[in-house]
């Protein structure tokens, strides 16, 4: 079994009448938990009433906590959601939260080194310069690198981007982010076919996914091109749909799957997560129908 470690944001994402443990890195590596039994996540919690909640919460569902700090200074990491007419989320990120003073240690450095295969991560929780020298340090190692942009607010850097796309071997964004990087990076005419292949050969990305929101996803791996759109009437809400996506496009990758497959699966797992009340499903029983066909 390929071995998956995810580095980043976990957080409590706040409603108006409640609150849900979230962050895309948290959200992403619970899936893969779920999915296959194995995983290792890396963050950094309060010392406060938010992170011993999020340490219970990881404890009650089986989810390792050997590399979760805790912070005596900076409090857990917090994001307040507003629910569009449309479901989607718009949040305002805390800044200045314990996620975003992940330390280096010896045994981070040991589980990088001789107990990962792919490495995940993304942008927000490189915000800072404490966690994105820790996140970087790993970015010349001789393991798989993806990243889910996740590009929040104005919380990123030309730098950190480009620092970023020269890592990876998989890029997962949205098309709002691909048009960003276009216009910070080519400024020309917008197409979405043009930009993927320019940021494919200028940094060596071997796969690139774009989702789309409710007109699917489509995967670039070098000449080759797959578009999925799977049609979802009882949506819920779509928090965490893209995180689910990008779990799938992870084992679908390092297990050398061909494109349709990857697509079609990440697809379909993401459309049932927007049929459910936030990003994680609470009842182990939800992922059984996925862990047959990732098999």
């Amino acid at each position: 079994m390929k071995r998956i470690t995810s580095i980043g944001e976990i957080l409590f994402d706040i409603y108006p009448e409640t609150k849900k443990i979230g962050g895309a890195p948290f959200n992403f590596i619970y899936h893969i938990l779920k999915l296959t039994g194995t995983g290792s996540f890396i963050s950094r919690v309060g010392d406060d009433e938010n992170g011993r909640e999020i340490l219970s919460f990881l404890k009650e569902h089986g989810i390792p906590s050997d590399y979760i700090q805790v912070d005596k200074k900076y409090p857990t990491g917090l994001s307040v959601a507003n629910l569009d007419e449309n479901k989607i989320p718009h949040w305002t990120i805390i800044e200045n939260s314990a996620y975003d003073y992940i330390e280096l240690n010896n045994e981070i450095e040991s589980h990088i080194n001789h107990n990962t295969d792919c490495f995940y991560f993304g942008t927000l929780a490189q915000r800072r310069t404490t966690s994105r020298t820790s996140i970087q340090h790993f970015f010349d190692k001789r393991i798989k690198h993806l990243c889910d942009l996740n590009i929040r607010q104005h919380f990123f850097s030309i730098h950190t981007i480009e620092e970023t796309l020269k890592a990876v071997d998989v890029l997962k964004l949205n098309l709002d982010e691909l048009k960003l990087l276009n216009d910070l990076f080519y400024g020309i005419h917008f197409k979405q076919d043009d930009v993927v292949k320019r940021l494919s050969e200028q940094y060596s990305i071997g796969l690139i996914s774009v989702t789309m929101g409710g007109d699917g996803a489509i995967i670039y791996a070098g000449d080759k091109k797959h578009e999925c759109r799977i049609s979802v009437t009882d949506i819920v809400d779509t928090v965490g749909a893209g995180d689910a996506y990008a779990s799938i496009l992870c084992i679908g990758y390092i297990n050398n799957w061909e494109i349709e497959k990857i697509n079609l699966l990440a697809s379909g797992f993401a459309a049932e997560i927007t049929k459910i009340n936030g990003a994680l499903p609470l009842n182990d029983d939800f992922y059984n129908n996925f862990r047959e066909k990732i098999k």
